[in-house]
C-alpha cells in the first residue's frame, strides 16, 4: 500500500468519526431540549449545584451520550426507562464498561424510582459525591 492511499484512509476515518461527534452533539443538544418526565424531574434536583456539585445533562462522552455528568467527580448518572432498559440491558452494560475504565462511576436509576422515590435517588446521588 502506498503513503498516499494510507493518508486518504486516514482522512476518510477522520472525516467519518468527525461526522460521528456532530451527530452525537446535535442528539444531545435536542436530548436537552426534550427530557423525558423523569430525567426533567431529576435535573430540577441537580441543576444550578444544589448538590454542591455542577451537575450537566445529556452530555457526549466518547460515543455515547450520558444522561448526567459531574466533570469534578467523574460521575455519571443514568435514568433508564423500564421498556426501553430492557430491551437496551447489554448494550448499556458494555457502555457503562467502557465509562469505568475511563475513569467514570456510574449510577444507573430506573425511570419509576425516579419517579416514585425521588428523593431515595437524590440522597444516592448524594451520599456518592461525599
Amino acid at each position: 500500500m502506498s503513503a498516499l492511499y494510507l493518508l486518504r484512509q486516514h482522512l476518510r476515518e477522520t472525516r467519518k468519526q468527525q461526522a460521528r461527534a456532530l451527530q452525537l452533539e446535535a442528539r444531545a443538544r435536542h436530548m436537552r431540549f426534550h427530557p423525558t418526565p423523569t430525567e426533567a424531574a431529576l435535573w430540577q434536583e441537580l441543576r444550578a449545584s444544589q448538590l454542591g456539585v455542577r451537575f450537566k445533562r445529556q452530555v457526549v462522552i466518547g460515543n455515547a451520550i450520558v444522561d448526567f455528568l459531574a466533570p469534578s467527580r467523574s460521575l455519571v448518572i443514568e435514568v433508564d426507562g423500564d421498556a426501553y432498559h430492557a430491551q437496551r440491558a447489554a448494550a448499556d452494560a458494555r457502555r457503562e464498561q467502557k465509562l469505568e475504565r475511563a475513569g467514570y462511576t456510574v449510577l444507573r436509576f430506573s425511570a419509576s424510582d425516579v419517579q416514585y422515590q425521588l428523593h431515595n435517588v437524590v440522597r444516592l446521588i448524594r451520599g456518592q459525591l461525599g
